[in-house]
């Protein structure tokens, strides 16, 4: 699926005029409380929209015009249909409207593990888009809206035929920002780490008994709902994604921030227009709310010499208290390795779980020992954050080292998600695992974690490039990266959301990694076939399979198993 190029959050083509201006003062006069009243409202002011749309467009479209008047009958179940669902971050959405009473449906290019779960939701599900899945059996009924993923190019065909017959369609940041404002929101921020720092955050919460609500951008096995958590409760915790501006919405009350650096390159030109757009989502914190910041990450430490408006904070306290022409007031807590951050970790060593332990200290003197499954000194930081951000949240309830001693308990519990060094399985001495790794940051991180656990194995990693543009960027930083394995083979690039000259390939990188043998196998089939002739010529032998990627590279290490079973005659 070929994408235009992105478009920034203030780009209103995606909206009807004025629309935002009369949600606005529809929550004003209403003083709107409950979760689902504001889409609510949103969809019965899309249905107006859509009523002045038609009769301005009567005379061309006046068959269209007499089926959509039908949905005037406000006693009717709103309908929202979800382009792009298949994705982790739409799939969230959809099973929350599902939750929130409305009908739900979706459509994608092809089936994804995330509509498994909203299939036995009961959300009709469409393969392939198509002007019939916005519409009913008869034609009689349409969507109240849409609600359509970064992903998805303007010409697609859904999104075309919905504004022509003036359904209201919403950029998935827009519907983010309704669903999460009368929450107080827990934004996770940065390039890398969002989605284990905020799976781990929402998971140590509701473990501690807080009824919240989560939207995490990866399959959690310790949620009921996937990759959601469904509460009633007044705090909200989002995995804030940068990519297209889509956390410029959001107001909340704690954002986190990870780290900042070069990503998503088919956007942001380079560094600094990433760090203009986290500039910007800084700015969106609340009055009197919480900045928790990595003080260890360069980038992420550069944004408070901005935020304070050019004067150099002194963070070594830890906490610090900013004002800027567009926020009044928040704090800042930092953590990290360092002892120059408020929370930071010593004594770190890894543990018999194949995690890390170390000791906590806060504002220089230890509080406890901490212990993780997850391996990687990043795991160590991602649940720094996690503490920082629970003291902070939850200090008016309990006292700080009652909450530390609950806090430790679900730390250690947590296993990890989906595509984040998992484990795939075992055959004699062979053991395949799996990471979304497809940043140079990433791969060099999981490929420490993975010698952290596995310290005197052989470290064979399969790495799949994922799109044109960042590999082109980033070639020679991802070479260095992955130099840290015994052995790598490249495959081919995957990409589906570019279209442009393509001026770089796998074969490049391969040659380009120096320090380890390298090999480019452009067929994951073939790289399947090779690794199992290797391994089954000396299956006793202890070896790591790591797949990286973010693309359908995960399903090699199934194929691999299977076929090593198959070869080996295990059952």
């Amino acid at each position: 699926m070929s994408t235009s190029p992105a478009t920034s959050v203030s780009d209103s083509r995606y909206f009807q005029p004025n629309f935002l201006e009369k949600v606005k003062i529809i929550v004003h006069l209403t003083g709107l409380r409950h979760k689902n009243t504001v889409l609510e409202k949103c969809i019965l002011a899309s249905k107006k929209n859509r009523r002045i749309s038609l009769i301005k467009t009567r005379a061309t479209k006046r068959e269209q015009h007499c089926n959509i008047e039908h949905l005037k009958d406000r006693n009717q179940q709103n309908w929202v249909h979800f382009v792009g669902v298949g994705g982790c971050g739409l799939s969230a959405l959809a099973l929350i409207a599902v939750k929130q009473g409305f009908e739900v449906s979706g459509s994608d290019r092809k089936w994804s593990s995330f509509m498994d779960g909203l299939q036995q939701a009961g959300v009709r599900l469409h393969i392939g888009h198509s002007t019939l899945n916005i519409q009913s059996e008869n034609g009689s009924r349409f969507p109240n809206c849409i609600v359509v993923s970064s992903a998805i190019s303007e010409d697609n065909a859904e999104v075309l035929h919905a504004k022509s017959i003036g359904i209201t369609v919403y950029k998935r940041d827009y519907w983010l920002a309704k669903l999460t404002e009368n929450h107080k929101l827990i934004a996770v921020s940065g390039t890398h780490g969002k989605s284990t720092t905020s799976a781990l955050l929402a998971y140590v919460l509701k473990s501690m008994g807080d009824d919240l609500m989560a939207v995490v951008g990866a399959y959690v096995s310790q949620f009921p709902g996937g990759n959601v958590i469904w509460g009633d409760g007044p705090h909200f915790v989002l995995e804030a994604d940068e990519y297209d501006g889509c956390f410029l919405g959001l107001s909340p009350y704690i954002a986190v921030l990870t780290n900042v650096e070069w990503e998503h390159v088919d956007f942001f030109q380079d560094e600094e227009a990433v760090k203009t757009f986290f500039r910007r989502f800084l700015k969106r914190i609340r009055v009197g709310g919480h900045l928790i910041i990595c003080g260890d990450d360069v980038g992420a430490r550069s944004l408070l010499d901005y935020t304070s408006e050019g004067s150099k904070p002194e963070h070594a306290s830890g906490t610090m208290l900013v004002t800027s022409s567009d926020v009044d007031g928040y704090n800042i807590i930092t953590y990290g390795i360092s002892s120059t951050n408020e929370w930071h970790a010593s004594s770190i060593c890894p543990n018999s779980k194949g995690g890390s332990d170390y000791v906590l200290c806060h504002k220089g003197q230890p509080l406890a020992n901490i212990s993780l499954q997850i391996p990687g000194a990043h795991n160590v930081l991602n649940s720094l954050a996690v503490i920082a951000t629970v003291t902070v949240l939850l200090q008016g309830q309990r006292q700080v080292h009652e909450l530390i001693n609950s806090l430790k308990l679900h730390l250690l519990d947590f296993i990890g998600l989906s595509r984040r060094f998992e484990r795939i399985g075992k055959i004699h001495r062979c053991h395949i695992y799996d990471d979304y790794a497809h940043h140079p940051t990433e791969v060099y991180f999981v490929l420490q974690a993975a010698r952290q656990r596995f310290p005197s194995m052989r470290l064979v990693v399969v790495f799949q490039p994922h799109t044109y543009s960042r590999l082109a960027a980033l070639k020679d930083n991802f070479a260095v990266a992955l130099s840290h394995a015994d052995h790598v083979v490249v495959t081919a690039v995957y990409s589906v959301r570019e279209a442009g000259p393509r001026n770089v390939c796998g074969k490049d990188l391969a040659t380009s990694i120096i320090s380890s043998p390298s090999e480019y196998i452009p067929s994951l089939d073939d790289v399947v076939d090779k690794l199992a002739l290797e391994i089954c010529k000396d299956p006793l032998r202890e070896i790591v399979i790591l797949t990286l990627g973010a693309g359908d590279v995960n399903t090699v290490g199934p194929k691999l198993l299977h076929e090593l079973q198959k070869r080996l005659c295990i059952t």
